[in-house]
């Protein structure tokens, strides 16, 4: 009886993709509390900023919902699904996007403890500013990136979870009682939601430099997962491809991935299989994944790398005045906040 009303699998997928999104939208609300919210500071960019936010979280989820809408009326009409014959190659490209723009986030976040009066001042005027159409594209994304940079990122990481979570939702309703889904969606959502005030609540009341370092620790965490999950998506695409269909309905066991790019596989545990039940979280935050390939394991240490390689390098710069393996100029010296200035 319970399982007509209460799908457990949707409920652990719902409430993974939830907090997923929730992680990322919690810490950038924090952000702006931290350093425009309170009294003295700048309290219209902050609302802008929020509102920022809350539109790209809005928005994302009336997207989702679109072309959640004509997966499943593409279903009923075609008679087959034609999100699912390509929903790999969607995945990666949405968690490639999502992990490049966490990636520089987690770098300005660092920089802010020190430079927290200068990035409000960067970021009033990245508001104020118009986006200029002349001029090269690279130039009018960099603007755009600069003027919405509280909205691309939870648009993208909405707009990825919530079609994840709701073609799911539609393949489980498509075999189980309708009864079985809205409770566990409604209480998934819930929970995940109440998570990320958590995380929002221990945010603000932290100490600014505490919250900013826990914070990009966390955000490199979920980052390094999206990357290497990137890869494994791309690769699990041509899988299902040879295959013909989706490799994950056959389970964990074999055939459900490719031995020849295996690195590990273990027949449990997986995060894609009937909802990924606690695994699903581990994989949603921190990349885990049963079948690991070549490309997955080497994408996720590569991003690291890069990840060190450029704090290493920007650190150098702060301390050093200049780039490495580049003199420093002449009369130059280093200020407070890192930045290079001509002795006079």
């Amino acid at each position: 009886m319970a399982k007509d009303v209460f799908s457990v699998p949707v409920f652990l997928l719902v409430f993974r993709e939830t907090l997923e999104a929730v992680i990322i939208i919690s810490v950038l609300l924090a952000f702006l509390k931290q350093t425009l919210g309170g009294p003295g500071r700048d309290a219209v960019v902050y609302k802008k900023l929020v509102r920022q936010v809350w539109l790209g979280v809005a928005l994302g989820f009336f997207f989702c919902l679109v072309v959640a809408a004509g997966i499943i009326g593409t279903f009923y009409t075609v008679g087959r699904d034609a999100w699912i014959a390509h929903e790999y190659n969607y995945e990666g490209a949405f968690s490639l996007i999502a992990a490049v723009i966490i990636s520089f986030i987690g770098v300005a976040l660092l920089r802010v403890g020190k430079m927290q009066e200068k990035w409000r001042v960067k970021l009033a005027k990245a508001l104020e500013a118009p986006v200029a159409t002349s001029g090269s594209r690279a130039g009018w994304l960099k603007r755009f990136a600069e003027k919405y940079a509280m909205f691309v990122l939870p648009f993208i990481t909405v707009l990825r979870e919530g079609i994840e979570a709701i073609v799911f939702i539609a393949g489980v309703s498509f075999s189980a009682p309708a009864t079985a889904v809205p409770l566990p969606v409604v209480i998934g959502l819930i929970v995940g939601s109440i998570v990320g005030y958590v995380l929002y609540r221990g945010g603000i009341t932290a100490r600014l430099q505490y919250f900013l370092v826990a914070s990009t620790c966390l955000l490199y965490l979920v980052g390094a997962g999206l990357f290497s999950r990137a890869v494994w998506y791309f690769e699990s695409q041509q899988w299902n491809n040879v295959v013909g269909g989706d490799a994950a309905e056959l389970g964990s066991g074999p055939g459900s991935y490719d031995v020849d790019k295996s690195v590990w596989h273990v027949n449990c545990c997986s995060p894609e299989f009937n909802g990924g039940g606690g695994w699903g979280i581990f994989n949603a935050i921190l990349g885990w994944t049963n079948s690991a390939t070549y490309g997955s394991v080497i994408s996720y240490n590569l991003y690291w790398i890069a990840v060190i390689t450029s704090l290493a390098v920007m650190r150098y710069r702060e301390v050093k005045g200049h780039w490495p393996l580049v003199g420093a100029k002449k009369g130059s010296v280093v200020t407070e906040s890192g930045d290079e200035a001509v002795r006079t």
